[in-house]
């Protein structure tokens, strides 16, 4: 088993406040948390442990004692230590197998299921995501950029100009489509991509997936079908099975969006609506071409479907690169356009927008005072603030130049690694890499190792397993990753 060096263990007060016993009983307990560790599970030898950790055998053996003080493991006598069945998990565990009579008409003792395959899936990579947050090196599954390649000071600089403003302008309860100054900043904004939209047709979110939600809402009923990309960003796939949709998935290919089968999809389905990333879709980095996005829009038309355009990574594409926006086309009348800044900004700031034809904006501004009134109008001051004093258009270059100057480096990393790149994208922040092993072992093992990963189930509708995994070029810089994953896939191979 892969070791996590102890001074890397996350802990709610400084490392240098805790014994080493202390921070590998927290150690074990994130990982049963988290069921890298699963019950029924035997824990590593204290020996084995002890080596991995560069501590003494006795750290080990405390740690554990301790442990199983807290309810996290059994000892077993001349066996060693495992995890037990959490009492959340035993709740709700069928009473027959608990208490299952025994031919004499006593309780038979337990039947020890064998451990589950790690649970690996969305909710997981969200509480862990969060997590790695002070370690985004050790992040490469990571959506979004590390804190040090983001400018804190734009923002402490719009949260000061707007303290120096009369505090009673803050106390309102806010509108419903949201802070009008913004929502007409961002008609201009959206003017520059030659999508045509006033304030009114715009409705101002907690970000794109509070837009999803609003839309799956209002649009999806039971039954009805919804195309996503295989791959596409996770998140939406919860959301809409939830309303009782039938979610369908378009392939990719290097190009883009296969539109022949998209089409045959459609023909079949008659979705209700199309979700797409027009620009440096995640995670594949394609982009769509005028003619891909003239051809969308003709089969939305002839079988009447809605197509919602998110655009969360548009502000990481370059001028002239070769990208085409669906809502430059279409001007808002079939399609909902999103857009967001936590790519670029921050992502606790959570302000996104959706531009839509008036009456489908109104029906937002009306779902959204149903689920939750307004979105907090501090945040879209904010924004407002750091859109129009002039240094967000720099900051955005920079990231871009960032970028590009880790993109090469990253792709050279994982071909050597033994990784295959879907494409080699020009822009953004994402390689799609087939890494020729299962992603969810492979996961797993990088997380104990020290590594959050994204594996490509996640981003398929149907959880499918897969060999693909999603890496962020801006947290691929540790040391420890080429060898880790080159190890792993080189020992994957021998032992196959």
């Amino acid at each position: 088993m892969s070791s996590v060096p102890l001074d890397q263990i996350p802990a709610p007060h400084d490392a240098a406040t805790l014994t080493l016993v202390d921070q590998l009983v927290q150690w074990g307990r994130r990982r049963i948390e988290e069921r890298v560790f699963r019950p029924g599970m035997r824990m590593p030898s204290i020996r084995k442990l002890a080596l991995d950790k560069g501590v003494s055998r006795f750290t080990v053996v405390e740690a554990y004692e301790r442990l199983v003080a807290q309810g996290y493991l059994d000892s077993r006598r001349g066996s060693g230590f495992y995890v037990r069945e959490r009492l959340a998990a035993a709740a709700v565990m069928p009473m027959d197998r608990r208490l299952a009579p025994a031919a004499n008409g006593e309780a038979a003792p337990e039947v020890q299921q064998p451990p589950a395959p790690p649970t690996i899936d969305v909710v997981w990579l969200l509480r862990n995501m969060l997590h790695q947050s002070t370690h985004p090196e050790k992040g490469p599954g990571l959506g979004y950029l590390p804190a040090r390649w983001l400018d804190g000071e734009l923002l402490a600089g719009a949260m000061r100009s707007l303290g120096r403003q009369s505090g009673t302008q803050l106390l309102g309860f806010g509108s419903p489509q949201g802070f009008l100054p913004l929502r007409q900043q961002l008609q201009t904004r959206m003017a520059e991509m030659e999508i045509g939209a006033t304030p009114d047709q715009i409705v101002l979110v907690s970000g794109i997936t509070q837009a999803i939600d609003l839309l799956a809402r209002i649009y999806v009923q039971p039954g009805d079908t919804v195309i996503v990309g295989d791959p596409a960003w996770f998140q939406m796939f919860g959301r809409f099975a939830s309303q009782g949709a039938r979610l369908v998935g378009m392939p990719y290919t290097p190009d883009g969006p296969d539109l022949d089968a998209l089409e045959a999809l459609v023909e079949t389905w008659r979705p209700k609506m199309l979700v797409i990333n027009s620009v440096l879709q995640n995670p594949t980095g394609t982009s769509l071409t005028a003619a891909q996005a003239f051809r969308i829009l003709r089969l939305a038309e002839q079988y009447d479907f809605i197509v919602v355009e998110d655009d969360i990574y548009g502000d990481l594409c370059p001028s002239g690169y070769p990208a085409t926006r669906l809502a430059s086309l279409d001007q808002l009348r079939r399609v909902i356009y999103l857009g967001s800044f936590s790519k670029t900004l921050a992502p606790n700031l959570r302000v996104g927008y959706i531009a839509s034809a008036p009456d489908v904006a109104q029906a937002v501004a009306d779902q959204k005072m149903l689920v939750g009134m307004t979105s907090p109008e501090i945040n879209e001051r904010v924004l407002f603030r750091v859109l129009t004093e002039g240094h967000y258009r720099r900051h955005v270059e920079r990231l871009r130049a960032r970028l590009d100057g880790v993109r090469d480096k990253a792709a050279r990393m994982l071909e050597r690694a033994g990784c295959k790149l879907f494409i080699a994208p020009g822009a953004g922040m994402f390689l799609w890499a087939d890494t020729g092993v299962d992603a969810d072992a492979l996961t797993a093992a990088g997380h104990e190792a020290g590594f959050l990963l994204t594996p490509g189930s996640l981003f398929s509708p149907h959880q499918s397993p897969t060999t693909w995994m999603r890496f962020n070029i801006a947290n691929c810089g540790d040391p420890a990753l080429p060898g880790f994953l080159a190890g792993y896939l080189d020992g994957v191979a021998r032992r196959g």
